[in-house]
């Protein structure tokens, strides 16, 4: 699936795959892999970016770790990310069923 299909979409995946608990910015791009079924296999470039302005938001809550040597930024859920993830949620699920009743192709 093309990352063009993710557009608008992103921040709120992101918090979700956050929901969890805390994961380095990589780890986050495999949850998401996985938890799409392997359709969402988006570029590094795309996820620290936004990871970054969700950050700078408010939702999301940073710290930086050592592991083997290696230093990474590891990203959990603050309390306004849990209800912006709630409320997307929410749009998410209205949208999305009004797009299957266009496209599923019955006339209601």
């Amino acid at each position: 699936m093309a990352a063009d299909n993710v557009k608008g979409h992103l921040d709120s995946l992101l918090l979700a795959v956050l929901e969890d608990g805390p994961l380095h910015g990589y780890a986050v791009i495999e949850a998401m892999q996985r938890r799409s079924g392997g359709e969402l296999n988006l570029p590094t470039g795309t996820v620290y970016p936004a990871l970054r302005r969700l950050e700078t938001a408010g939702y999301l809550q940073g710290r930086w770790s050592t592991v083997g040597g290696r230093r990474r930024r590891t990203y959990s859920l603050t309390a306004v990310g849990r209800r912006a993830l709630s409320e997307r949620r929410t749009e998410w699920l209205r949208f999305s069923g009004a797009i299957q009743r266009v496209l599923g192709g019955t006339a209601r």
